[in-house]
């Protein structure tokens, strides 16, 4: 682990001479590249640095309690010192070991996030809203920009499915825990008798794919161009604006009718069919890792029922890694992050634990 903080360390400080030189600083891709490598490192080597400092601390503390040279009194205060900066050293230590495993490299990506009304009918199409709201209000409390690419609203304010995209630094790295099933337990408007019902919802966060990430052969396409129609079957225009594109080779199928101009839904729907493949290729190439290296929180199954959202109780629970928290409604407004920390926080600790089983 030192070895690899030292090379880091020079290549660090290698990267702060070139963001001073004027050629680099000139070309904004090059400099805007070479500055989000800087800031990913910057957090590393200070906490490196102090590491050093106090390794260097616990070495003088150590010397002093070995050279014979103090009363009692000075001995006992020395040792409590050397005490102390042994256990911040371990700590510090664990915290590098964290900081230093390889990163997705997705992580900086936008994402293109698919919701769909699962088992419940309409009371699945109205919290696949409610999840939409939820993501939506995160992303704005961050900063990020979301766009609706399609969506097939229902009569009573639902969704049976939506999908759209969030764009934001580091916007996959917070939201790719969210693949899988929800599930919701409440009392439905139209229930008269009081009784809570159980629906599910499923979503899929997917990394947007650049065009220069995955080659789309344009004959492996084929493109079909429908009317558009709203909640209940009612015709938003009467142009065939809407578009269907079917990927032969792999058979996934994208639809967007959201937008009243054609070129645009094909646009959208391209975004969304290029980051469906692009997936499936990653999720390939995983499968093909030793299974103990896989992310054991769970990032990709989407047929595991990942959380519970009890309204009765006010409950949310994570069944991944047994979080309940009982402040459902503050959640569903988008205040995420105790969640989304710790779930990352429970990946990290796994792939810790699977390295030093390697080890």
């Amino acid at each position: 682990m030192l070895e690899k903080l030292q090379a880091m360390e020079k290549n660090y400080d290698a990267l702060s001479q070139k963001l001073s030189d004027p050629e680099i600083v000139s070309d904004n891709k090059v400099y805007a590249d070479l500055m989000r490598e800087y800031k990913h490192m910057t957090p590393i080597i200070e906490q490196y640095h102090a590491y050093c400092k106090l390794k260097n601390d616990a070495e003088e503390a150590k010397e002093l309690l070995e050279s014979g040279e103090l009363d009692s009194d000075m001995k006992e205060f020395v040792q409590n010192e050397y005490d102390t900066y042994h256990d911040e050293i371990e700590s510090l230590k664990q915290t590098l070991k964290r900081m230093l495993l390889p990163k997705n490299p997705d992580d900086d990506k936008n994402v293109i996030i698919e919701i769909r009304g699962g088992a419940g009918g309409e009371e699945a199409s109205i919290f696949a809203n409610s999840l939409y709201r939820m993501y939506t209000m995160y992303a704005e409390a961050n900063g990020w920009k979301q766009e609706i690419l399609n969506a097939n609203p229902t009569e009573l304010g639902g969704f049976k499915e939506i999908s759209f995209s969030i764009v934001g630094e580091g916007a996959y790295a917070r939201l790719k825990y969210e693949s899988g099933v929800h599930r919701v337990q409440r009392v439905p408007e139209t229930e008269s008798q009081g009784r809570i019902h159980t629906s599910t919802v499923t979503v899929a966060v997917l990394p947007e794919a650049d065009e220069v990430e995955l080659n789309i052969n344009p004959t492996d396409l084929r493109i079909d161009v429908f009317r558009a129609s709203g909640a209940g079957g009612q015709h938003i225009n009467k142009t065939e604006s809407a578009v269907r594109i079917t990927h032969i080779p792999t058979g996934v199928v994208v639809e967007c009718q959201d937008e009243r101009s054609q070129f645009k839904n094909k646009d959208k729907a391209m975004k969304i069919l290029r980051s469906r493949l692009y997936e499936a290729m990653v999720q390939e190439q995983n499968d093909k890792i030793a299974s103990e290296r896989k992310m054991q929180v769970g990032t990709g199954d989407r047929s595991e029922r990942i959380r519970t959202y009890n309204y009765p109780q006010g409950r949310m629970t994570d069944h991944r890694i047994g979080l309940t928290l009982y402040r459902l409604e503050d959640l569903l407004n988008g205040n995420l992050d105790e969640v989304f920390e710790a779930l990352a926080t429970a990946d990290e600790l796994a792939r810790l634990s699977g390295e030093q089983d390697e080890a």
